[in-house]
């Protein structure tokens, strides 16, 4: 029987009696690291659509996330750039044409499942008005009011970064 107390699976062997030294949190962290590179890794776009001084918001509708509210967009295919995937998502979600602007912000976020890379891109409605066919809601909210809504996680460092800004993106 080996003298060496461990717990996990091969790659994940933690030797419990150096847990009690400095190097127990160097350990954990090196530990989430291996986690987190095994994890699925999903990459994504989201259109932070203005008008004036609101934003565009919906709630989803369905699955794990019922109910949150997000900024819309989606998933990059194989061979599109971020903003023509920008644009497809946004015209097959609300149909509508949007002008997609300067990048806002990138958000890596890690959901329980899947670490979440999320372009965020400052937008404008170009062509016509926004219709729900994936959402349960549509709302325009000023920056100071984004807080009242319950935010999909990846979405709530979006919020901050535009109330953070609200005076210089205007």
């Amino acid at each position: 029987m080996p003298n060496r107390h461990t717990v996990g699976d091969e790659q994940d062997k933690w030797d419990w009696r150096r847990l009690g030294q400095s190097s127990f949190f160097g350990e954990l962290r090196k530990a989430l690291q291996r986690h987190k590179q095994r994890m699925k890794r999903i990459e994504v776009v989201a259109a932070v659509i203005t008008d004036g001084d609101t934003y565009l918001t919906t709630q989803r509708k369905g699955g794990d996330w019922d109910g949150y509210w997000e900024f819309p967009g989606g998933k990059i295919e194989a061979g599109e750039t971020p903003q023509e995937a920008l644009v497809r998502e946004i015209h097959e979600e609300l149909d509508v044409l949007i002008t997609v602007g300067d990048k806002l912000c990138t958000v890596e976020y890690d959901y329980p499942t899947f670490h979440l890379t999320m372009h965020c891109y400052l937008c404008t409605l170009s062509e016509g008005a926004p219709k729900l066919s994936e959402h349960k809601a549509i709302r325009r909210l000023k920056a100071s009011e984004l807080s009242s809504l319950t935010w999909l996680p990846a979405d709530v460092e979006v919020v901050a970064h535009l109330q953070a800004h609200e005076e210089t993106l205007q």
